[in-house]
């Protein structure tokens, strides 16, 4: 048996669009996968990608916009990636800026993660949770007040879900990645400056690919990490160790 095969595994990735969740899901589906690409925007290219799968349009902005999605659905995996930011400082923060981003980051990566876990348990099926955490949900960061709030609380959920059912078969795990090569980082990458700043930092001295993100997934929803529950793996070039 090859334990890091999915094949006959059906998933779902949220964000699936571009960067991180396109990765994940382009490897979900090399692995084996039968891949669900989900977001507020069509994800035709990772389809194109993949070479087949499904598309499903879902706006977190409602934070219950998957609650009919997994009954009766047969998915084994589920990627809670979708996430949106806002940056100002914490005394110009508004009201606005941090329900958006809690709605989506957490409230709604709770209810989906609740509507994909009652239809596992219900069916007594084996199952797997992907939540996509951050760097801050170790470190404060600056002027991203719900941003970090939002990531610190994908951890402690993850712990939480991991504690009520990994004795009922559905493993809850989430990655941490770190300064990652994607459309949000660019103008990080353009500012040579703070580019040089970053890559001192890791001591793998490179911005880590979507698919260093990919393969950990791979990994977490493979039957290799069944004994695996409640962990936030930071994928981050040695970031957090430095």
């Amino acid at each position: 048996m090859n334990r890091f095969s999915l094949e006959g595994r059906k998933a779902l990735v949220t964000g699936a669009n571009a960067g991180i969740g396109q990765a994940i899901a382009v490897g979900l589906a090399r692995a084996g996968a039968h891949v669900t690409c989900a977001g507020r925007r069509g994800c035709g290219e990772t389809l194109e990608m993949i070479g087949g799968g499904d598309e499903l349009l879902l706006d977190f902005a409602d934070p219950m916009a998957a609650r009919d999605t997994f009954t009766g659905a047969g998915y084994d995996i589920l990627v809670n990636n979708a996430g949106i930011i806002r940056r100002a400082d914490a005394v110009d923060f508004t009201e606005a800026d941090w329900d958006d981003v809690i709605d989506v980051n957490l409230k709604a990566l709770f209810f989906t993660c609740q509507s994909f876990a009652k239809a596992a348990l219900a069916e007594s099926r084996p199952a797997k949770i992907i939540n996509i955490a951050s760097l801050l949900s170790f470190q404060g960061g600056i002027r991203v007040p719900s941003y970090t709030a939002s990531k610190h609380g994908v951890a402690g959920l993850t712990k939480l879900m991991a504690n009520e059912w990994a004795a009922k078969g559905v493993n809850v795990n989430a990655i941490a990645p770190g300064y990652i090569e994607t459309a949000n980082t660019e103008a990080l990458r353009a500012d040579t400056e703070r580019n040089q700043a970053i890559l001192e930092r890791i001591p793998a001295g490179r911005w880590g690919q979507p698919e260093d993100i990919a393969d950990t997934a791979v990994f977490l929803a493979a039957p290799a990490s069944d004994y695996l529950h409640g962990a936030v793996i930071n994928v981050d070039g040695g970031w957090l160790a430095r």
